[in-house]
């Protein structure tokens, strides 16, 4: 088995070697820190380091489930989660579908990269179009509103409506990404079906719905299990860079992974909490992501992940 695998390094040596930057950088991010989560499991005193400081059992795990906070930023990680896979997911697929019906190739490469765009704008640009919309005094939303005779918002003040804001905003940044996967599984069907469909009479409709959502509906699954191993983890980067630090918008706006942010910049020591709350974020993602691949195995086990 050892010359098996020697051989077959020699023999594929150059793609191996360009596979390993990634995979050093892969080992050095996700698998080298992997001793840290003792500390989760410490009273971790920097000076006396990871070793050096006492255990403490369960006791940072015990204080992040009995805090107040808990069922707060917990119910709201899901409810924005889950707002954005299923968002996304039907916009994605029904914009994939929209696109699939353009027959000009000019039209249908312009509308894909005008939904493509906003994947690239950098999480700072994004939060600023949020504050030129949404301020208070000038917003273009309060604007409209009155032109429509329509009494403004304080938008900034009113943490009723920034989940949808939030959840908004995400869907229409990252839906480009999502809209060439499905379109490349669109055109990867089989031709003939669509054109025996044809001479049977089948209307657009009648092909969307008996011949293209049924050939999705395996990639769909695919990608709702890989989105559900993060239900847990909020989109830091993008939450934070519309919100910041307003803390009349935490009730709605505050997730697992802003808490996080906020604990350690506001100078609070309490390490061992906070990696036990990352330890608690992984394990219910991995509990969820093998449920769920259970209920599809039940469904159809060709869809599993594993």
């Amino acid at each position: 088995m050892n010359n098996h695998v020697a051989r077959e390094l020699w023999k594929n040596r150059s793609y191996y070697l360009m596979a390993l930057p990634a995979a050093l950088l892969l080992f050095a991010f996700c698998y080298l820190p992997y001793p840290g989560i003792i500390i989760a499991f410490k009273n971790f005193n920097p000076v006396k380091g990871i070793f050096g400081s006492p255990w403490s059992g369960v006791d940072n795990f015990k204080f992040f489930l009995s805090n107040g906070d808990f069922l707060r930023i917990t119910f709201n990680t899901l409810w924005i989660n889950f707002n954005q896979l299923v968002w996304g997911t039907i916009l994605a697929v029904g914009f994939a579908i929209l696109l699939n019906e353009i027959k000009s190739g000019l039209a249908k490469k312009w509308f894909q990269s005008v939904l493509f765009l906003p994947y690239f704008f950098s999480f700072v640009i994004v939060g600023k179009l949020i504050l030129i919309i949404f301020k208070n005094d000038g917003g273009l939303a309060n604007e409209l509103l009155q032109f429509f005779h329509v009494q403004p918002i304080e938008w900034y003040t009113s943490s009723q409506y920034w989940v949808k804001i939030i959840v908004a905003t995400t869907v229409w940044k990252n839906v480009g990404y999502s809209v060439i996967i499905y379109l490349a599984t669109i055109t990867g069907i089989d031709e003939e079906m669509l054109e025996a469909a044809s001479l049977d009479g089948a209307s657009r409709l009648q092909k969307i719905r008996y011949i293209l959502i049924p050939n999705l509906i395996p990639t769909i699954i695919i990608m709702t299990l890989l989105a559900i191993g993060r239900i847990f983890f909020g989109d830091f980067a993008l939450i934070y860079a519309i919100i910041e630090n307003n803390g009349l918008l935490y009730s709605t706006t505050d997730v697992i992974d802003t808490y996080i942010y906020r604990a350690l910049i506001n100078g609070g020591q309490e390490y061992g909490m906070i990696t036990a709350i990352g330890i608690c974020q992984s394990i219910l993602g991995f509990v969820v992501v093998v449920g769920s691949n259970l209920a599809v195995k039940r469904y159809d086990k060709d869809y599993t992940l594993f």
